[in-house]
């Protein structure tokens, strides 16, 4: 294969983890909600910013597929990189407040059914586009393609934190699991964030 053709498996790739980052935001924001689970809510957010990070690098390889300016992408890519590591670091913040304001108050989260089937869903799904990515990134030499695998192996982690918060909520009914769980999130969303901010301010 040449080069157009690893770019545009790497279009399809990105736009299939795209679709499923915006399912998975959906579940997992509404599943939050439903359930007032912090921990839920946290990473359904987070798949809301890896589609604005997914829709950015689809952009990129657009351009490239199209032989457009490498000075546009990069312009665009550092901007994209600055935005979401921004907000991540905002996110982080909220989980925390959040979670120590219900840790004070004694807040509990309700058993998600559907929360625990997206948590699952995609501890499997995730290192299989962290494979092909990190695969067809080397192909056509794009470590923005990389790091975005790398970002889906990050999902993973939090998925499973999300089910063992989860699984323990719904077996044992502790009030504080959830919002220890959350705080436990923050580690990966903060590290993912800052990853993102410094990339940006690295490509100016």
């Amino acid at each position: 294969m040449n080069k157009l053709d690893y770019v545009k498996k790497s279009l399809q790739i990105e736009y299939l983890s795209t679709i499923w980052m915006a399912f998975e935001f959906i579940v997992g924001f509404y599943s939050g909600i439903k359930a007032g689970s912090i921990l839920l809510i946290a990473f359904g957010l987070d798949s809301f910013l890896e589609i604005i990070s997914g829709s950015t690098l689809i952009w990129r390889l657009k351009k490239e597929f199209n032989n457009d300016s490498v000075e546009q992408i990069e312009n665009a890519e550092r901007k994209s990189s600055l935005i979401v590591g921004s907000v991540l670091l905002l996110l982080s913040a909220y989980v925390v407040a959040v979670s120590f304001f219900n840790l004070i108050t004694h807040q509990a989260a309700d058993t998600s059914i559907s929360g625990i089937s997206i948590a699952i869903a995609s501890v499997l799904l995730m290192p299989f586009f962290t494979f092909k990515k990190r695969s067809l990134g080397k192909s056509i030499s794009s470590d923005a393609l990389i790091e975005d695998g790398m970002c889906n192996i990050t999902c993973a982690y939090m998925a499973g934190t999300v089910l063992l918060g989860a699984i323990l909520t719904a077996l044992f009914g502790l009030w504080w699991v959830d919002s220890i769980a959350a705080l436990v999130l923050v580690y990966f969303i903060a590290n993912e964030g800052l990853e993102s901010f410094k990339n940006g301010l690295n490509k100016h």
